[in-house]
């Protein structure tokens, strides 16, 4: 019960990492909002994790859409403990030059914009009692692959607000890491693949020294890790959860 008396949001939390961290921290004791651009999905997941799981629908690039999950876990919860930036676009593998401009903008807005959105709205409730603030960034901030280039890029964003944030938000006792997976079994992956095949599957696999993809389990344990007290003295950290993949 690592994280008994917690309160929680998780954005994106409707399927893949999102869902997985959402189930996980209430395992530990939190109570969680699900925040989800889909609110079917929301409550889906919601509804089958049980006590302490509450939907939300928002769109996470939307400030007054952000205020307004803020305000509702304070006002189901009576504070806001744990922030989990985990909502997330991609581009599908491609060739930089032929990448939408309407692909680039979401990209744009749901991975980077949107963590400025977040701490507008969160940072200030958490000011008073400190906090954690969790961004789901991506190996792909740290060792780019060719065909992912405007997505490494908002991941790179990611990585470098987090330190930043970390600094200037220490002395309120709010601490800011990121989590770094590798490509996962997620909603996303033929997206990062370019298409889901067994040979591109083989491919992927084949980068990492532990011969998997990511679960979001495995992105949970490190969520929950960074969240509770066992990390009270980290801050900063852009976690690599890779299975080896950035050695």
């Amino acid at each position: 019960m690592r994280l008994e008396g917690k309160s929680a949001i998780v954005t994106g939390a409707g399927s893949g990492f999102g869902e997985g961290i959402a189930r996980r921290f209430i395992e530990e004791g939190a109570k969680v909002l699900l925040v989800d651009l889909n609110g079917e999905t929301a409550q889906r997941a919601a509804d089958e994790i049980g006590e302490g799981a509450f939907a939300f629908e928002a769109d996470v690039s939307k400030g007054a859409q952000v205020q307004a999950f803020v305000d509702e876990a304070v006002a189901k919860f009576g504070k806001l403990d744990i922030l989990v930036n985990n909502a997330g676009y991609t581009h599908r593998n491609n060739w930089l030059c032929d990448v939408s401009e309407d692909d680039f903008d979401l990209m744009i807005a749901v991975n980077a914009k949107a963590l400025y959105l977040a701490a507008k709205a969160a940072v200030p409730v958490m000011q008073e009692n400190g906090g954690s603030i969790i961004t789901t960034a991506s190996t792909a901030g740290l060792r780019p692959r060719p065909g992912l280039t405007w997505y490494n890029a908002t991941k790179g964003f990611a990585i470098t607000a987090t330190k930043s944030m970390a600094v200037e938000l220490a002395p309120h006792n709010i601490r800011v890491n990121c989590l770094c997976p590798v490509a996962g079994e997620t909603g996303m992956l033929d997206r990062f693949m370019g298409e889901d095949t067994p040979e591109k599957r083989a491919q992927f696999k084949a980068s990492i020294p532990l011969g998997r993809l990511s679960t979001p389990r495995d992105i949970a344990n490190a969520a929950l890790w960074l969240a509770s007290d066992d990390a009270e003295f980290i801050t900063g950290v852009a976690l690599e959860v890779d299975g080896g993949r950035c050695i």
